[in-house]
């Protein structure tokens, strides 16, 4: 049943451009505002580029201060360790790659955000992201729709979000383009609105993960080898957490061919070579399922499926498995299907649900 809910909202507010203008666009509205930005990590190395500084709680309030309602900064680093920090330092040992800024959204941003909502009186929060959420009567269920702009679109990382956290959140950010965003944040006088998107991963500063992962997580498999589909010895490698699947570059492998990493084996420290026809995969199999078109999967259901963020979504057939899991089957083969990242269901421009890439082949 669709539920009804106070004019109060509790917006989310990161610093940067689009949750400020989603915060005016709320004040605008008549909604009674407030303002939270969770403090998730502290890194005095963290570039000017990367979020989650404490320079954006400033400027977030300032924006607050501005438009006329009450900040708050809510300290969430214990729980932002034990279940972001901690899950991309296991990812990595077993080899693979993982989404922090998903588990972000799914296990801090929305569900702490939401909780502390309530506690304080306001049934929904608002965020900056690009996306439409909309209530199904037949069907009894919250569901979640790409944004209008496939360039903005922000689904693919919104995938985990349960009913009762897509029944109170609201997008107003869907239907502008960033220029327009700017505009209004111009126009709202704002001292955001030229500011920079931020690129990073908040916690690593200038994309170097290795050194992350070495120095502040103590993971270091140490120098390995490079091995062929056969087993063969190819050369000495740096450790298997310096690399990714589909990566070419920074090898330093002379084959007089191309070479790409086509799997790892973190138990033995090898990283498997091969070439780039070996990087395509016919299936994969998903953990960590989450569904939002239905409650379940009851049989093959043909879908489109993104296994990257910025990647097109391709044909497939997903069919449930009886631990829970799901089978993919590509219509296609796709390329870099890479364990430990997010495999998200789409049917039309909803999103069916998605979950975590175990395996591929």
């Amino acid at each position: 049943m669709k539920k009804d809910f106070n004019n109060k909202v509790l917006i989310a507010m990161s610093g940067g451009v689009d949750s400020s203008v989603a915060a005016l666009l709320m004040v605008d509205q008549g909604y009674e505002v407030a303002g939270a930005t969770l403090r998730l990590y502290d890194n005095k190395d963290i570039t000017s580029k990367a979020c989650g500084q404490t320079a954006d709680l400033e400027d977030a309030r300032k924006v607050a201060e501005s438009l006329g309602f009450p900040h708050y900064s809510l300290d969430y680093r214990e729980e932002f360790i034990a279940k972001v920090i901690n899950k991309f330092a296991m990812t990595y040992e077993k080899g693979q790659t993982p989404n922090p800024c998903i588990d972000c959204n799914r296990y801090i941003k929305f569900a702490k955000l939401i909780d502390i909502a309530k506690e304080m009186g306001y049934d929904r929060i608002v965020t900056g992201h690009y996306a439409k959420v909309e209530y199904d009567e037949a069907k009894d269920r919250y569901l979640l729709r790409k944004s209008s702009d496939p360039k903005k679109d922000q689904t693919y990382v919104l995938y985990g979000l349960n009913q009762d956290q897509l029944s109170r959140v609201i997008f107003p950010m869907e239907g502008l383009n960033k220029d327009q965003a700017r505009q209004l944040a111009e126009d709202g006088k704002l001292e955001v609105a030229h500011k920079k998107d931020s690129q990073d991963i908040c916690f690593i500063p200038d994309r170097d993960y290795e050194k992350y992962i070495r120095e502040e997580l103590n993971i270091n498999p140490g120098p390995g080898k490079f091995v062929d589909l056969e087993g063969n010895i190819l050369g000495d490698h740096l450790g298997h957490t310096h690399y990714t699947i589909g990566q070419r570059k920074g090898l330093g492998l002379a084959l007089g061919k191309p070479a790409y990493v086509v799997a790892i084996d973190p138990k033995k420290n090898l990283v498997v070579i091969g070439e780039e026809s070996d990087l395509y995969s016919k299936e994969a199999l998903v953990n960590e399922v989450n569904l939002i078109y239905m409650e379940s999967l009851d049989g093959p259901m043909e879908v489109k499926v993104k296994t990257r963020y910025s990647q097109l979504a391709t044909d497939a057939i997903i069919s449930p498995l009886a631990d829970g899991k799901i089978k993919i089957q590509f219509k296609d083969k796709v390329r870099a299907v890479t364990p430990g990242q997010a495999a998200v269901f789409y049917l039309d421009d909803y999103v069916v649900g998605g979950g975590t890439i175990e395996s591929a082949q």
